[in-house]
């Protein structure tokens, strides 16, 4: 049997959130998807249920998280959808599976328009001060997927389905079915499902014009086609025990739209076929009794396999192919972690190992192999203060350590680097004032982020001259926040300040060429605002990012000055009231500010304007018969004013849309 202590930390997540007596609860809000959180750490974090994700049938990562507050997604050049949080770019972001780390790879990075989240039960966005046990390159933030980690809070519907179609007859389908079986023994939790998309073009915005013989209204080679499926499996003991297994993949097909900003040699690409498939397979021993006190150990082994081809066309019929590439890729990974008691506190510990593996075919006939290992050893120890014994502890600190390296074997015939060592460090702290419902946290932290793959040795079909001599990136953090619940209000506010040594930046470098290089420095300061009110039957909900992002380099050259694509101000607010009749209504208005971005053919930058725009859905739920399930209709419109937002230069989101959606569960 286990110990009154060690049952209740049996009940924490896994390598994400520390106990939960050191995280204030916030019910969930009516209008976000999202709740603030803090956690012993220091660290400020956002966690959202999935079943309350209002986003289309089987929808992507990018969808569901340009729909989480405080933190700003994009689409580049390449087509790919990349998150941006305090002013860190895709790389400096990482994204785990069920502990598997996804943004490891070639690109070290991953493209979020592509990854389904139809199996997803949770996502937990952690901001700046993230753990050090969450492996290598987890830089400026992590965001957590969870699929089958973590025991169940909330049994899964036996039966999910959601269906959709907007005004241009892009469709969607979603399916999932679960169970769980019980007994004296333990818990069995059995999922699996899947999902189709099909996308014939996105809305043009009307005030954004681009070359004939394309359609004025839809957005040119703008399709996206593609099929997924998952299955997750968890048993866990009645002694604590468990072991879990989470599978998902996906086969898609897509368009990359070319800028439309008047560059001379813009991408004219096609994603014939993008596949991948990420398993994790997790035991655990459960909290139990060892001589000197109580600890439990866990391992995960990860696997990551995908393929990419890619076809460039000679114009903008997208009738003659002239080139292409296509690219293998294998990730593997292994951690292991424990935690055992230390007095009242606990004492962490986490061995991440990482090798990713990429062959190159760049048509007609050049081929290669590339290579690199990461690793990362960390160490963290969570303490509480201030308890009387009666009650949960007032406050809690945690400090951590970690050793990172990577190197690369195999650089497709260029020279190899040796491998590179560095170190992290994190400190922070909780403290609970009156009643516990407010938490003032804070803390300050040091991690380091080595170059990809990609970015040392690739030349993007011609778009870059590669660099091999980049260093690795070095992110110091510091931050302080209040987090707080009274009544009807609830509301999370954040300052930080981050700098970037040794950042990692595009440059011009003339011909429409670009180059990757280090520079000096880039330095935000800013405020994160989240909150919630309830007044009698209208909901409001609202955030804030404010930020200013200044690049400290001398030898950065004339007219790029800025760092590209740092909005000083982003935010959205949001109402919702219900209109009866079981009718609900929820608008949304959204707000991006002016940025910058390098124009390759001009050889400086540009700033884009700032923007707005609003976006409104209805809905009605039905009892469905004496099944006790749910039926719902939504009805959106989204970017009713059909506003030109720009992602980067000449690369406008979706203009004005309008959606039908049917979900059961």
């Amino acid at each position: 049997m286990i110990g009154k202590a060690g049952a209740a930390r049996a009940q924490e997540p896994q390598d994400t959130l520390p106990p939960s007596d050191s995280v204030l609860p916030i019910s969930g809000l009516t209008v976000t998807v999202a709740r603030p959180v803090a956690t012993a750490g220091g660290a400020s974090a956002v966690t959202a249920g999935m079943d309350s994700v209002r986003a289309a049938a089987s929808p992507t990562l990018e969808e569901v998280l340009r729909r989480v507050p405080l933190i700003q997604i994009r689409d580049n050049s390449r087509g790919e959808a990349q998150p941006q949080l305090r002013g860190m770019e895709s790389r400096q972001v990482a994204v785990l599976v069920d502990g598997v780390p996804v943004t490891l790879g070639w690109d070290n990075r991953t493209d979020l328009s592509i990854v389904p989240l139809s199996a997803a039960r949770e996502l937990t966005m952690v901001r700046g001060l993230s753990s050090v046990l969450h492996g290598p390159n987890a830089l400026g933030g992590v965001i957590l997927v969870s699929m089958g980690d973590g025991p169940l809070r909330v049994r899964p519907p036996p039966f999910q389905f959601s269906v959709d179609i907007d005004n241009l007859g892009n469709t969607g389908v979603g399916l999932g079915l679960a169970t769980v079986l019980s007994g004296a023994a333990g818990e069995l939790v059995l999922r699996a499902g899947g999902g189709y998309r099909d996308r014939s073009a996105m809305p043009l915005p009307s005030s954004v014009e681009q070359t004939p013989p394309w359609d004025p209204e839809d957005r040119e080679n703008s399709d996206f086609e593609q099929g997924n499926g998952y299955i997750v499996a968890r048993y866990e003991a009645s002694g604590g025990e468990w072991v879990s297994l989470s599978s998902l993949g996906f086969v898609s097909e897509r368009g990359v739209p070319p800028e439309l900003h008047g560059v001379s040699d813009p991408r004219l690409w096609r994603y014939p076929k993008s596949s991948r498939w990420v398993t994790a397979i997790s035991a655990g021993t459960g909290w139990s009794k060892t001589p000197w006190g109580e600890g439990d150990l866990e391992a995960s082994v990860g696997l990551d396999f995908g393929g990419t081809e890619i076809d460039t066309y000679a114009d903008s019929a997208y009738t003659s192919i002239d080139g292409g590439e296509q690219g293998d890729d294998r990730t593997l990974s292994l951690r292991l972690l424990g935690d055992h008691t230390l007095g009242a506190g606990i004492l962490r510990g986490a061995l991440t190992v990482a090798e990713t593996r990429h062959e190159e075919l760049i048509e007609p006939d050049e081929r290669a192999t590339y290579r690199q290992r990461l690793w990362s050893l960390g160490l963290e120890v969570d303490q509480p203060l201030l308890s009387d014994g009666a009650s949960a502890p007032r406050a809690r600190v945690s400090v951590g350590l970690s050793v990172d390296g990577s190197d690369t074997p195999e650089t497709g015939g260029r020279t190899p680097r040796d491998a590179i060592w560095d170190w992290g460090a994190r400190a922070g702290g909780t403290f609970a004032l009156g009643d516990g419902k407010v938490l003032l946290h804070g803390g300050v932290s040091r991690r380091v982020r080595f170059p990809g793959l990609r970015e040392l040795y690739s030349g993007a079909l011609g778009k870059f001259v590669v660099n091999e001599n980049l260093d690795p990136e070095v992110l110091a953090v510091a931050e302080l926040g209040l987090t707080a619940q009274a009544q009807r209000f609830e509301a999370q506010a954040v300052a930080f300040y981050q700098r970037l040594t040794d950042a990692i930046v595009r440059v011009s470098i003339g011909d429409g060429q670009l180059q990757r290089q280090n520079r000096d420095r880039i330095r935000s300061l800013g405020l994160e605002l989240l909150a919630s009110y309830q007044w009698q039957r209208l909901s409001l909900t609202g955030d804030v990012t404010i930020k200013d992002v200044s690049q400290e380099d001398p030898s950065a050259p004339e007219g790029q000055e800025h760092p590209e694509y740092q909005p000083w101000i982003a935010g959205n607010l949001g109402a919702s009231l219900p209109l009866g009749l079981d009718i609900w209504s929820t608008a949304w208005v959204r707000h991006l500010g002016p940025r910058y971005c390098v124009h390759p053919d001009l050889d400086t930058e540009v700033r884009l304007g700032s923007d707005t725009w609003l976006d409104l859905e209805v809905g009605r739920g039905f009892d469905v018969g004496y099944s006790r399930r749910r039926l719902e209709l939504v009805l959106a419109l989204d970017n009713i004013t059909d506003t030109a937002v720009y992602d980067q230069c000449g690369l406008p989101q979706p203009g004005r849309l309008l959606r039908l959606q049917l979900r059961i569960f």
